[in-house]
C-alpha cells in the first residue's frame, strides 16, 4: 500500500505517516530480529510478514474483546498494518503469569514456574542508555512520566488483554507465560494499547513447558546464531503466526 514519510524507525518495525489520512499511521514490520538491548541482531527473510500478520491477529481478537487499541485495518500486504497516530507512554508495561527469565534474577527467592494468581505487572521506562529499567508505580510519579490515574488504567487494560490472549492460547494447549505492550494516547487523548504484539512480545510454552518454548527467547538462548538456528526459529515464528491465525 502506499505511504508516506518516514515517521520512526526502531530495531524491528517502521512507522510511515498514512498517504490520505494525518490521523492515521502504517507500521511496516521488518525481517530484523535482536536481543541485548540490539547487541546481538540477525535477519530473517520473511519474519517482517510472520510478524505483521501476528500482530494484526492478535489486535482483532483485542477489537472484538472491545479492548481499546490503535489498530484500524490489516494491510495490503502481511507486513503492514493501519494505525491510529499515537502520542506513545514511554513504558513497557509487562504482565506475568508464571515467574521466570529476568524476574527470577531479581527475585532469585522465587521458584521458577511460581505462577502469579492475581497476574503481576510491572512497568519499566524506556530508555536504551540504562537498559530499560524497572520503575514503581511511585518512581514513575515522582518522576513526572505520568500519573496514577494513567497507571492504573494501564495495569487494568494489560490485564484485560493478558487474559484475552491466554484464553485464546489455552485452546490451543500453549500457555501464555508473560506478555509486553506499550500504550498510546490519540488525538483525542483515548488512552489505546498500541506498538506491536507479534512473537517477539511474549513467552509461549506449548504443553506449559520451558522445555517448549515459542518465542523470541529461542533466540536468546542461542549460544552461537547458525543458518540452521535460524531457519528453526522462523519455522517456529511461523507455526505461532498460523496458530493466530485461529482468531483473524
Amino acid at each position: 500500500m502506499q505511504r508516506g514519510p518516514l515517521i520512526a524507525e526502531g530495531k524491528t518495525k517502521q512507522l510511515y505517516a498514512h498517504p490520505s489520512d494525518a490521523d492515521l499511521a502504517i507500521i511496516v514490520s521488518k525481517d530484523d530480529i535482536t536481543a541485548g538491548d540490539g547487541a546481538r541482531r540477525n535477519v530473517i527473510a520473511g519474519k517482517g510478514l510472520i510478524s505483521g500478520r501476528t500482530t494484526a491477529n492478535n489486535f482483532a481478537l483485542l477489537s472484538r474483546a472491545a479492548i481499546a487499541s490503535h489498530f484500524v485495518a490489516r494491510g495490503e500486504s502481511d507486513d503492514t498494518m493501519v494505525v491510529r497516530r499515537c502520542t506513545m507512554i514511554p513504558l513497557e508495561v509487562v504482565t506475568r503469569r508464571i515467574a521466570t527469565g529476568s524476574y527470577l534474577k531479581r527475585h532469585p527467592q522465587i521458584p521458577e514456574g511460581q505462577r502469579f494468581d492475581p497476574l503481576l505487572t510491572e512497568f519499566f521506562y524506556k530508555d536504551d542508555a540504562n537498559h530499560d529499567p524497572l520503575m514503581s508505580v511511585d518512581e514513575l510519579i515522582s518522576a513526572n512520566i505520568t500519573d496514577q490515574t494513567t497507571l492504573a488504567t494501564m495495569t487494568r487494560m494489560a490485564q484485560q488483554v493478558f487474559t484475552v490472549l491466554e484464553n485464546a492460547w489455552q485452546a490451543h494447549d500453549v500457555t501464555l507465560v508473560d506478555l509486553k505492550i506499550e500504550f498510546g494516547r490519540t488525538s483525542t487523548g483515548a488512552l489505546v494499547v498500541a506498538d506491536v504484539i507479534d512473537n517477539d512480545s511474549w513467552r509461549l510454552w506449548q504443553g506449559g513447558t520451558s522445555r517448549n518454548m515459542l518465542d523470541k527467547q529461542i533466540y536468546r538462548n542461542m549460544r552461537e546464531v547458525t543458518p540452521a538456528g535460524l531457519e528453526h526459529l522462523r519455522q517456529t515464528y511461523l507455526t505461532v503466526m498460523q496458530l493466530t491465525d485461529h482468531w483473524r
